[in-house]
């Protein structure tokens, strides 16, 4: 059945037109690029995880940014000093190299000793949270910055990448579902564990001993440490743990979407997946949902830019300033968080530092 005249005649209807318009060039461009809208959604939603982590616990952690700015140089720059000491032909699987493997462990390491820092001024100093998080990313963007620029001086080699799984053709082309396939496997190996350490954190949280008790520190510590938890110590573990996953989402920029290093490369990513989280509300399913949707509008204004539609959509488009629709995903931070931080109702303790009580 030719369903042609009804979608022409629905797009004809004056100004609901211009909807039905815009809803078929979502269907049209969106599925065939899964796959990238998952790439961009990647670092996002590592980072909200790491995000809901801390949080959960109590500790503010505005510093993501430049905790995945840190990594993504130590990534990048571990991987150019050791590629030259090794010759062996990259793996079949992954495209996995030694300089690679130690150059994406360097990038957790650092991202863990950043997020130590952060826990050490959070919660022993008691310093302000958001003061603390604030100093991480200046130092991050001014370290690396400077670093970056002597580095490129001597016009180093690529660090390398990891490869692109290629999921088989009988999975990425099944009739309306065969765009999802492609868009979670259809990845590096950084990209395709997200939906594992999402699912994971999200039972964990809520269905493990750890969970509850991490919850209970985020909600009322004074509580918790009367029943035997030791709030200190738990704050600071999963501030750490968190913290992996920042370097993670720091080295995918550099060692998986990319084979470089910009300054300033993180781009906002961090600030975003803050977003993603409160729009989460402080899950680890309800971030990863909310990732996707800003991935979904940052690679929809790449692709206005590069094939804008048709028709009167297109005429309607074309008066709109191309910068605008790369402004977008950072609109919608903005709207979202005007809109929902005063619906969402983040952990009760969550900024507060604790300090215990005195045994006498």
């Amino acid at each position: 059945m030719d369903i042609t005249p009804l979608i022409n005649g629905l797009d004809s209807i004056p100004g609901l037109g211009l909807v039905f318009q815009a809803i078929g060039y979502l269907v049209a461009v969106l599925p065939p690029n899964s796959s990238s809208i998952m790439a961009q959604a990647t670092p996002l939603a590592l980072a909200a995880l790491c995000g809901v982590l801390c949080e959960r616990s109590g500790v503010v952690n505005i510093g993501i940014e430049g905790t995945m700015l840190a990594s993504a140089f130590t990534a990048w720059v571990v991987g150019v000093a050791l590629n030259p000491m090794f010759s062996a032909d990259p793996s079949p699987i992954f495209g996995l190299t030694i300089p690679l493997v130690l150059a994406l462990a360097a990038a957790i390491l650092v991202a863990v000793i950043v997020s130590a820092l952060h826990a050490w001024l959070s919660i022993s100093l008691r310093v302000d949270q958001i003061i603390s998080g604030t100093i991480i990313n200046i130092a991050a963007a001014g370290v690396t910055g400077y670093l970056d620029q002597l580095i490129s001086k001597s016009s180093p080699a690529g660090a390398g990448e990891f490869a692109q799984f290629t999921p088989p053709a009988a999975l990425t082309n099944l009739p309306v579902v065969g765009w999802i396939f492609a868009m979670f496997l259809d990845q590096g190996p950084i990209g395709m564990s997200v939906i594992v350490f999402i699912i994971g954190a999200q039972i964990w949280l809520f269905r493990s001993r750890w969970g509850l008790r991490t919850r209970a520190v985020g909600e009322h510590p004074r509580a918790a440490e009367t029943v035997g938890i030791d709030v200190i110590r738990l704050r600071y573990r999963n501030v750490m743990i968190a913290g992996m996953f920042a370097g993670l989402g720091g080295a995918f920029l550099s060692i998986e979407a990319t084979n470089s290093f910009q300054i300033g490369m993180t781009n906002g990513r961090g600030f975003i997946a803050l977003a993603a989280m409160i729009m989460g509300r402080w899950t680890p399913i309800g971030a990863f949902a909310s990732a996707l949707l800003f991935a979904t509008f940052l690679q929809l204004g790449q692709l206005i830019n590069i094939a804008p539609p048709g028709g009167d959509l297109g005429v309607a488009m074309s008066a709109i300033p191309a910068q605008f629709f790369d402004a977008i995903p950072y609109i919608l931070t903005i709207v979202i968080l005007a809109g929902v931080v005063g619906r969402s109702i983040p952990p009760a303790a969550d900024g507060q530092p604790y300090e215990r009580e005195s045994a006498t």
